[in-house]
């Protein structure tokens, strides 16, 4: 029963697992944009529906009284103090951004900031796709890389991103193709990514054409070794740089594919009579 018991529950959780780090990833990402991001645009909604309809927004005078007590409790021996307060106009505006925030920040309507968070992402990708938009971007990005502390963290965190995010646009990816290259020695294979074609004084001198091959590290393949090969001890892979990707973070698990995976061969006559 214990064997059987344990077989269950290792099957179960190979099945269960991965949906549940799948939701718990999105989870956490939503979160994330929520209390960084969508908090902070709530906020500033609720301050333009103020500015816009201030007297349309209705409070009471005991919410505003309540209000005043809660910030101000020294006013509760002072009935006339109070009544001046309750008599000004920014103090009947902050309850009224009081009252807003319930909904909007702390309650269902939070939901707006991330919807207005998703749609300004879009819209200002439509605008860096026109003509003015990245002529734009580029002299933003040309001020970036001049600016002494931010040219050296911006263009190692651009990199990351476009690499992540230029999935489907082949021509911005920094890698073009993948490749199996002997390494670290003779007799064991590595896969790689081609990100050049070697430096131009090895070229010249060894008159050969090389490579610049990235060998990424499992389960980062953000990280890893690069090396300068001829390309004739290079064999090009049919596979794509996500399924290579998913390849070195699975350490081998994910195969690209059963019709690309190498089948077992037969043991040698010495082994078989052992």
């Amino acid at each position: 029963m214990a064997g059987r018991f344990k077989s269950y529950f290792l099957r179960g959780l190979a099945v269960l697992l991965p949906t549940i780090l799948t939701i718990g990833i999105f989870v956490w990402g939503y979160k994330f944009i929520q209390d960084n991001i969508s908090v902070h645009i709530n906020r500033g909604l609720v301050r333009l529906i103020v500015l816009v309809a201030d007297e349309r927004v209705h409070v009471t005078k005991e919410q505003v009284r309540n209000y005043l007590l809660t910030t101000k409790p020294e006013l509760r021996d002072s009935p006339g103090e109070l009544t001046i307060h309750m008599n000004r106009t920014d103090i009947w505006r902050k309850v009224r951004i009081k009252r807003l925030e319930k909904t909007w920040v702390d309650g269902p309507g939070s939901i707006a900031g991330f919807v207005i968070a998703l749609v300004g992402v879009c819209i200002f990708g439509a605008i860096l796709a026109s003509v003015v938009g990245r002529t734009l971007w580029r002299k933003i990005e040309k001020f970036m890389m001049s600016t002494p502390v931010l040219r050296k963290v911006y263009p190692y965190v651009k990199q990351v991103t476009d690499f992540l995010f230029a999935q489907g646009q082949q021509e911005k990816l920094p890698f073009s193709r993948v490749v199996a290259v002997e390494y670290p020695r003779k007799g064991i294979w590595s896969v790689g990514f081609v990100t050049g074609s070697g430096l131009e004084k090895v070229v010249e001198n060894v008159r050969k054409e090389f490579l610049t091959i990235l060998i990424p590290t499992s389960p980062t393949p953000f990280t890893g070794f690069v090396i300068m090969v001829p390309r004739k001890q290079t064999i090009d892979l049919d596979m794509t740089i996500e399924e290579a990707l998913r390849f070195t973070v699975s350490g081998g698990v994910i195969a690209p594919s059963r019709d690309q995976a190498a089948p077992a061969l037969p043991k040698p006559d010495s082994e078989n009579q052992e």
